[in-house]
């Protein structure tokens, strides 16, 4: 089993939801934390939980959708920390809607944040872990990545993509002893979810929430440096008792157009 302790993490998308949970499970391992996102007060209040736990923490401000940002922001990271192990690739936005009504610049924004902005950091971050011989990515697609559905077009579109760009980046990069995951969750109760209207705040017992996801990856973390987890899909055990309210205030929220959800 690996010891994480001491090991360095960049969390994009690390202010809230799934990335706020995984960056406080790393903090209880002993690793230290960088969180993007483009919410300053987030952030800092986020970081101010995970030095409480005992680690050096950090963060930067930056859209990664925006390579230039992500340039400054990474190396601002890299200034502060010495050295990256890990990059969980967590940032996202979603909208849905079908796709002759959906606009032109939504789903054009949900790809240049999903793909490119994951492709901005990645290339940014990979020459440290291969300089290194040695590091962990996780990217996080999604089931809309696995099968498309009606109204979800622009981010199944996103989430495909991010599936075959990581399978890709994990062949090139094993040879660097560098594991690559693609984590394909299902519909989890984070602060996106919850306003998008597809998850409800209170199905702790029947819906997965964000620190079941984030437990997943510190798993894939310990193991041997000789395994890796290639991918893993997590679902709901049985998410049907709170489903039927959830339904009913999802199709009413992910019918409507123009709202866009960002996980940063």
């Amino acid at each position: 089993m690996e010891n994480l302790k001491g090991k360095k993490a960049i969390i994009t998308g690390g202010s809230r939801g799934l990335g706020k949970a995984t960056a406080l499970a790393f903090a209880k391992e002993g690793i230290d934390v960088a969180i993007t996102g483009r919410n300053e007060k987030s952030l800092q209040e986020t970081v101010a939980e995970l030095k409480a736990l005992g680690v050096n923490a950090t963060y930067a401000l930056f859209n990664v959708g925006i390579y230039e940002e992500v340039q400054k922001g990474i190396k601002q990271i890299i200034t502060a920390f010495g050295s990256v192990d890990i990059l969980v690739n967590n940032a996202g936005v979603a909208a849905f809607g079908s796709l002759n009504d959906m606009k032109v610049d939504q789903w054009s924004e949900i790809i240049q944040t999903n793909v490119m902005g994951m492709y901005f950091v990645t290339k940014e971050v990979l020459p440290y872990l291969i300089d290194k011989n040695e590091g962990d990515i996780f990217n996080i697609s999604s089931t809309a990545g696995l099968t498309g559905n009606a109204n979800t077009s622009a981010y199944s579109a996103s989430k495909f993509a991010v599936i075959g760009m990581s399978e890709s980046l994990m062949k090139e990069v094993r040879k660097n002893n560098i594991r690559v995951c693609t984590l394909t969750p299902s519909t989890i109760a984070s602060d996106m979810s919850i306003e998008l209207g597809i998850a409800n705040k209170n199905s702790e017992d029947s819906v997965l929430q964000p620190d079941d996801f984030a437990e997943l990856i510190v798993a894939g973390l310990k193991l041997p440096r000789r395994a890796m987890l290639k991918a893993a899909s997590l679902w709901s055990t049985n998410p049907y008792p709170a489903a039927s309210c959830i339904y009913r205030e999802g199709h009413r929220h992910i019918s409507r157009l123009g709202r866009l959800f960002c996980s940063s």
